[in-house]
């Protein structure tokens, strides 16, 4: 039954200085005069407990969203990026510091980084626009604060989502949206032409600090700029051209000095998969979808992967072809990593020798004649990355600083000079010629047909409690009752929204399948839904506000997966 916003009001006053527990008698739908539906979907407990959450519904007749403005899913992601923030900047200007006790008065919207992903904090349809916020309701120790409870839920928020709505600078989204396009066109170019990534002529690669997504503003900051024998050039939906690095399939190899920009140029692609808001600086670095970082996890647990192309015939006999460890190596954790990810449809390994095993890596001439092949069990990347691409039709962009081995296996080898690449392929090949690197080359088992593996139902059984918690913790932990999985190492998790979006997946999967269902085909499944319908379907409360969730890719979903123990 929806009720008037000044029967909220009311009801709240006359709660003023009473327990806080009766707030719970609020939870329910409100419209005010200019049919704004306040939805109060959610009422905390007390004061320090989760924040209460709502739903503030605008209808679109009220504003001046048309339906062009979310016609293709890649725009509809950027408008609701763009609200998202917007409703942000305003409650920065209208909100109002209220003296109470835990989360008294506080506002709050799932507020995005850089990354332009699709999230619930907004949702739009054809008769409405929705904010999905969390608040704190007044109070001061266990009693309500009755009259700055009935300002803050039917006067502060209701006016901060409608003027987010109808005061938007429209300019601003018109822009976000043609960027929208533009990136989707440069995605398509990509897959036109079978290429893996495109980097813009411009493009700011470096960002403000390490715990930070923002550009790095400074003069001495050099914009990319791509060699002649790279170069490429895209027309956007403007009719303007881009002009910009385009990277084939195959081996590419990125080399230079420490602190050229090597590693920094791998980050702008990792991030790639992602499309950016404008002035980020990488808002034309576009990598394809399934591109996958690859590295050294010591001591994870690995469960039922093949992992003989790269490591076989371990002493005593143990198998590798169905590898269990509750403690892998850095090596064994690096195979493991590139077998699931072509198990989860990944076509490009990106690869850092920084974040890598080194005996997984290279093995050089002098190791080959001192441990010999059949007392050495790893076959190291250098004689497989080619075999990678050949048989399996995986690419790998790789950052080198350490071995010119590699060079034999590489179709592009670029070198970062001073932040500016440059072409090195030709010289890299006639290096190869003139300097033999007398290593052997060292043979692995085929790549295989990948069996079947289940979802790992039981072992999240044995680790819930009575509750069944699973939830994120933060952007690297997600909490299974009271066992901890930890996915530091999966590097292409951008937002602590995509964790806890990773957690009500696992606990949907873990629900709704049953002990005998492929892990990927059940991953697969549950994104087909979340395509056909929106976010929302992952979310336990149905029909309400969904929490703050951003999807993440399914190469991730399936990382945490893999990463539960046994």
């Amino acid at each position: 039954m929806i009720k008037s916003l000044s029967n909220l009001k009311d009801k709240l006053l006359e709660l003023d200085k009473k327990s806080y527990n009766t707030l719970k008698s609020v939870q329910g739908t409100y419209l005010n005069a200019s049919n704004t539906e306040v939805h109060l979907d959610y009422i905390q407990g007390d004061p320090f407990a989760s924040p209460s959450r709502l739903r503030i519904r605008i209808p679109l007749t009220n504003t001046q969203i048309t339906g062009e403005m979310f016609s293709s899913p890649s725009r509809k992601i950027a408008l609701k990026h763009f609200f998202t923030k917007e409703f942000d900047n305003v409650r920065k200007q209208k909100q109002s510091y209220i003296s109470g006790t835990g989360k008294s008065g506080m506002i709050m919207i799932d507020t995005p980084g850089q990354e332009v992903i699709d999230r619930s904090s907004v949702e739009i349809s054809s008769s409405y626009l929705e904010f999905r916020i969390s608040c704190g309701i007044p109070a001061k120790g266990r009693k309500v604060m009755g009259k700055a409870a009935a300002d803050l839920l039917c006067k502060t928020i209701p006016l901060i989502a409608e003027e987010t709505a109808l005061s938007f600078d429209k300019e601003k989204l018109t822009n976000a949206l043609i960027l929208a396009d533009d990136q989707q066109i440069i995605r398509e170019e990509l897959n036109r032409l079978d290429k893996i990534a495109f980097i813009g002529n411009g493009a700011v690669l470096p960002r403000k600090s390490g715990e930070s997504s923002l550009p790095l503003s400074h003069s001495s900051v050099v914009p990319f700029e791509t060699p002649e024998e790279f170069k490429h050039s895209i027309t956007l939906s403007n009719g303007k051209k881009i002009t910009g690095m385009l990277i084939n399939k195959g081996v590419t190899l990125i080399i230079g000095g420490g602190y050229h920009g090597k590693s920094t140029l791998l980050q702008a692609i990792e991030r790639g998969v992602y499309n950016h808001e404008p002035y980020d600086g990488r808002e034309f670095v576009i990598t394809e979808d399934s591109a996958v970082k690859i590295r050294a996890e010591d001591r994870r647990s690995v469960r039922d992967v093949n992992i003989s192309p790269f490591i076989n015939e371990l002493p005593n006999n143990k198998s590798t072809e169905r590898f269990n460890s509750a403690d892998a190596s850095g090596s064994t954790s690096q195979a493991a990593n590139i077998m699931e990810a072509l198990e989860a449809g990944s076509s490009t390994l990106l690869i850092d020798e920084d974040t890598s095993a080194t005996n997984f890596m290279i093995r050089d001439a002098r190791m080959q004649k001192l441990v010999r092949k059949n007392k050495e069990p790893i076959t190291p990347f250098v004689d497989r990355v080619r075999d990678l691409f050949e048989e399996q039709k995986t690419s790998t962009i790789l950052v080198l600083g350490g071995s010119g081995d590699y060079f034999e296996a590489a179709d592009a080898v670029i070198m970062m000079d001073e932040y500016k690449p440059v072409d090195k392929t030709a010289e890299a090949k006639e290096l190869v010629k003139s300097y033999v690197s007398h290593r052997d080359k060292e043979y692995g088992a085929r790549f295989p047909a990948f069996h079947e593996r289940q979802f790992p139902f039981k072992d999240i059984k044995a680790k819930l409690d009575k509750k069944e918690n699973i939830q994120g913790r933060g952007m690297s932990e997600i909490s299974i009752g009271r066992s901890s999985l930890q996915l530091d190492a999966v590097e292409q998790i951008v937002s602590p929204s995509q964790t806890e979006a990773i957690a009500m997946m696992i606990k949907k999967l873990w629900k709704e399948n049953g002990t005998s269902k492929d892990l990927v085909q059940a991953c697969e499944d549950l994104y087909s839904k979340v395509q056909n319908d929106n976010l929302d379907v992952i979310s336990p409360f149905s029909g309400k506000h969904p929490g703050n969730i951003a999807l993440p890719r399914k190469q991730e979903l399936i990382a945490a997966i893999n990463r539960i123990r046994q």
